[in-house]
């Protein structure tokens, strides 16, 4: 058996948006976080998207977001830098919820 190769971590996160949030609000959300990638070290890639499943699994999760890290490390930086944090602090009048899962890629 060979040993694990830790590539790339991934850090995904869902949304759920408030029925009050609206498209000006959720739109200037998206583009917030597209801006972060841009402006914190160690994000080697970032994509995002809305729910297209036809299962209707997502219990109303309609947004995810993509952030790959080569290391723990830039991860941990990027949840303490100043700018994600900002950007979190701006969420609360539109987001219902949120739900992170981060995973070493295979």
């Amino acid at each position: 058996m060979q040993p694990e190769t830790r590539t790339t971590l991934r850090h995904v996160v869902l949304f759920a948006f408030k029925d009050s949030a609206t498209v000006d609000q959720i739109d200037a959300i998206v583009a917030d976080f597209g801006t972060l990638k841009d402006r914190i070290p160690g994000i080697t890639a970032y994509e995002w998207g809305t729910n297209v499943s036809p299962e209707g699994l997502n219990q109303g999760f309609t947004h995810c977001f993509t952030l790959s890290f080569a290391s723990e490390a830039d991860r941990n930086s990027y949840l303490l830098h100043a700018a994600h944090q900002a950007f979190v602090g701006t969420l609360g009048a539109s987001l219902e919820k949120s739900l992170v899962v981060d995973y070493w890629a295979q």
